[in-house]
């Protein structure tokens, strides 16, 4: 039996989160989802820090590009750079159309690259995508 996959979803604006948790439910998805409102608080989740146990793996990191205090792609730069963290599974999902922003997520080999066109119909295909993606992909123990 295949082993729950944790979310965490690193994103500061809270339209956002709870669209893309309607989404989950919508789609009657259950799988446990921690939010971060910015990379740091993120980095503290992923690592366990202030006496609280890490994130259970299993984890897919849901990823917004510009946030406060550290945003996405320095988010990416440090969890690359951590033994622990680098081989975490990340999408970015973003407002950010730019190419640039798209090479330098892909250069932290983020698994995709999502971009926020129709909020609604753009949370409804990505958990749909996410859904199938861990139903058929094999992650580590």
């Amino acid at each position: 039996m295949p082993k729950t996959v944790n979310l965490l979803l690193v994103d500061d604006d809270e339209v956002d989160v709870q669209g893309l948790k309607r989404a989950f439910t919508r789609s009657k998805i259950g799988n446990p989802i921690t939010v971060a409102r910015d990379g740091i608080e993120a980095l503290e989740i992923l690592r366990g820090i202030s006496g609280k146990p890490p994130l259970p793996k299993p984890h897919l990191i849901l990823l917004d590009l510009n946030m406060p205090r550290m945003n996405g792609l320095e988010f990416l730069e440090e969890i690359r750079a951590d033994e622990d963290l680098k081989s975490a599974l990340v999408f970015m999902i973003t407002t950010s159309k730019d190419d640039e922003d798209k090479a330098r997520a892909y250069g932290h080999n983020v698994a995709g690259y999502i971009v926020k066109q129709d909020p609604a119909n753009t949370f409804l295909q990505a958990v749909s995508l996410l859904e199938h993606y861990w139903k058929i992909v094999e992650f580590p123990e």
